[in-house]
């Protein structure tokens, strides 16, 4: 997209939102935001959460980032853009849902998996992606392989929200609920899955 097309795109966005619905940014600004999900996706331009579940502005609280990790609790670090976000949602916007959205062809998940000793370091990415580094516990080969650990890391990171304390707790109590979900760019199909539940195709 040219920076030609993406200022159309916003003058199509003010149109609709501040033209022809000008209470609608107006009541979010005097109301705050109160979404009832947040979705933790990939950073992959052919993946968009707002267009794949029409939502308007306000309802999802998102965070994108590489192959849609999450790293476990750790109050020691001091750059967690991540974990940030997730404390927001659960202790300030109270979200009842968080979504783990991944995606077949991550080019983050391809890194983890052929990366090599031999391989050019990247300076961010390889550390980041290790995150899921127990995905990688198969001795499938090639696109099964990538398949199988998209999916795996969608797991881990959903095992790594219950190690924050708070987030823990509501999850015990029923107050939010955690799901896996995995967007296949060839066929379009959806898969999903509850915290200790297996797979199944959403359509």
């Amino acid at each position: 997209m040219s920076i030609d097309q993406l200022i159309s795109g916003f003058k199509s966005f003010h149109q609709d939102y501040y033209q022809e619905r000008p209470e609608f940014y107006r009541d979010l600004v005097k109301n705050g935001q109160s979404p009832e999900t947040m979705i933790i996706a990939c950073s992959d331009s052919r993946v968009s959460p707002s267009i794949m579940s029409k939502a308007d502005p306000g309802e999802i609280f998102m965070v994108r980032n590489v192959a849609n990790l999450i790293p476990p609790y750790d109050r020691n670090s001091i750059h967690h853009g991540t974990n940030a976000c997730i404390e927001f949602a659960v202790r300030d916007l109270e979200v009842r849902n968080i979504i783990v959205l991944g995606h077949s062809h991550c080019g983050g998940i391809k890194r983890l998996c052929d990366r090599s000793e031999n391989d050019a370091k990247r300076e961010f990415i390889d550390s980041w992606v290790s995150i899921a580094e127990e995905a990688l516990d198969t001795n499938l080969e090639g696109d099964e392989k990538y398949r199988y650990v998209e999916r795996r890391a969608i797991e881990i990171s959903l095992n790594n929200l219950l190690t924050f304390p708070w987030l823990k707790k509501k999850f015990e109590e029923d107050n939010i609920e955690l799901h896996g979900c995995l967007f296949d760019l060839e066929t379009g199909k959806l898969f999903s899955r509850k915290m200790d539940s297996d797979w199944r195709i959403i359509t």
